[in-house]
């Protein structure tokens, strides 16, 4: 019984999950959740260019001296 309680709680979830309620019918976004969404895209964009110029080792002497220019300024 305790099975069949933990796969039904997981087909709901994963239900859930993919955008749909319990009975498989498509769950309507708000605006918040569309506005959220474009956020985290746009946030996960700009963390792979950082991780893109922190990993650069060729590239992060250069960074650093055009960064210290910058500040002399």
């Amino acid at each position: 019984m305790i099975v069949l309680i933990v796969m039904i709680a997981g087909v709901i979830k994963a239900r859930v999950r993919s955008g749909r309620d319990w009975r498989g019918q498509q769950l309507e976004e708000s605006k918040d959740t569309l506005t959220l969404r474009d956020d985290v895209r746009q946030l996960k964009e700009r963390i792979a260019v950082l991780e893109r110029v922190v990993t650069d080792n060729h590239g992060s002497l250069g960074l650093d001296r055009e960064i210290e220019r910058l500040r002399d300024r």
